[in-house]
C-alpha cells in the first residue's frame, strides 16, 4: 500500500495542478464491508484530501477507525503541498497540533467546533447567540451575509456569521494563527411532516473576518460528501464491496481514487461518473481518452 501510494502521489503531482487559493476539504469514510470477523479486522477507515475547485483526490491515508483520524490527518498533511491553500477538517481534526501543522506548512485553516473542543465550542456559541438572541455587545463588528438555496425537496436559509474581535477568547492563544470566529445557522422545514428544522455551527479559522470567504469555505467543505463519499458508494458500489485479504481494501481504494480523478477530469462526456464508467466499458476509445490524460494546468 504505502508504494501505491507513493505511486499515485507523484501521478496527482505530475499530471495536475490545484489552483492557487483552493480550499483542500480532509474527511475520513469508512468501507464498511471491508470488515473480516474471522480474523476480527474491522472495517478500514480512509481519511482523503480533496481538492474542491479541482475536483481531484490529492491523497489518502488510513487508519483503523475513525478515532484515529487525530494521528492520521498530520500524516496526510506531510503529503500534500498546502502552502497559501484553506484546509477545512470536521470537529474531529479540530486539534491544536494539527492547526500548528497547517500554519508550518503555509496554509490556513477552517475547523469545525463540537464536544471534543466543549470549552471552546461552549464560549464561540454563547458569544454568537448572545449577539443574535439578547443584543448583547452589539459594538462588535461581526459581519453576517444569508443565502437561499432549493434542493432535496426543500427550501433551506443559511446564515452565516464571522468576526475577528477574539480578544475576549481567553483559548485563542493557544491555537497558533487563529484570527477568527464564525457560526452557520441552517434551517429548513421538512416535506411532508412540515417539521421545523434549526441547527447552528460554530467554526474557528485563521483566515481574515470575510464573511463571502467564510461562506463559501463551510460550503465547499460538505462538498466532499457529495462530491467525492457518495460517488464512491453510487458509482463505485464502495460500501457494498467485499474485499477484505491482506491490503488489498487499501488499495483498492486508491485505484477507486485514480479512476474518480480520471472520471472528473474528462469533461467531453456529459454524463455522469456511473455513465463514464460503463461508456469506458463498452468504449475502448473513450477508455484510451481517459488513460492517456496529459497534464493539466
Amino acid at each position: 500500500p504505502e508504494q501505491l501510494q507513493a505511486c499515485f502521489l507523484d501521478w496527482v503531482r505530475e499530471i495536475f495542478k490545484v489552483s492557487d487559493g483552493d480550499i483542500i476539504a480532509i474527511d475520513g469514510k469508512t468501507l464498511r464491508h471491508s470488515y473480516d470477523t474471522t480474523n476480527n479486522r474491522a472495517p478500514i477507515h480512509m481519511v482523503s484530501a480533496w481538492a474542491c475547485q479541482n475536483r481531484l483526490v490529492l491523497g489518502q491515508v488510513k487508519t483503523d477507525s475513525k478515532s484515529n483520524e487525530i494521528t492520521a490527518i498530520p500524516k496526510l498533511l506531510e503529503l500534500l503541498d498546502i502552502k497559501d491553500h484553506v484546509v477545512t477538517i470536521d470537529a474531529m481534526g479540530c486539534q491544536k497540533k494539527i492547526a500548528s501543522q497547517i500554519i508550518e506548512q503555509g496554509g490556513d485553516y477552517l475547523f469545525n467546533l463540537k464536544g471534543n473542543q466543549s470549552s471552546l465550542h461552549e464560549d464561540v456559541l454563547l458569544f454568537m447567540e448572545s449577539y443574535l438572541d439578547k443584543g448583547m455587545h452589539q459594538e462588535v463588528p461581526i459581519h453576517t451575509i444569508k443565502k437561499v438555496d432549493a434542493g432535496h425537496d426543500r427550501v433551506e436559509t443559511r446564515r452565516y456569521w464571522v468576526t475577528d474581535e477574539i480578544a475576549w477568547l481567553t483559548q485563542a492563544p493557544e491555537w497558533r494563527g487563529l484570527t477568527s470566529i464564525g457560526m452557520v445557522e441552517y434551517e429548513y422545514d421538512e416535506k411532508g411532516t412540515g417539521k421545523h428544522h434549526l441547527e447552528r455551527r460554530c467554526f474557528i479559522t485563521s483566515l481574515k473576518a470575510d464573511v463571502d470567504r467564510f461562506s463559501q469555505t463551510v460550503r465547499e467543505h460538505w462538498g466532499i460528501e457529495n462530491s467525492l463519499h457518495w460517488c464512491l458508494d453510487v458509482a463505485f458500489y464502495e460500501d457494498a464491496c467485499r474485499v477484505r485479504k491482506d491490503a488489498a481494501p487499501e488499495n483498492l481504494a486508491v485505484i477507486r481514487h485514480i479512476a474518480m480523478n480520471l472520471l472528473k477530469q474528462e469533461a467531453t462526456a456529459k454524463v455522469g461518473i456511473k455513465n463514464k464508467r460503463l461508456m469506458a466499458g463498452w468504449d475502448n476509445q473513450y477508455l484510451v481518452k481517459l488513460l492517456d490524460l496529459k497534464p493539466i494546468d
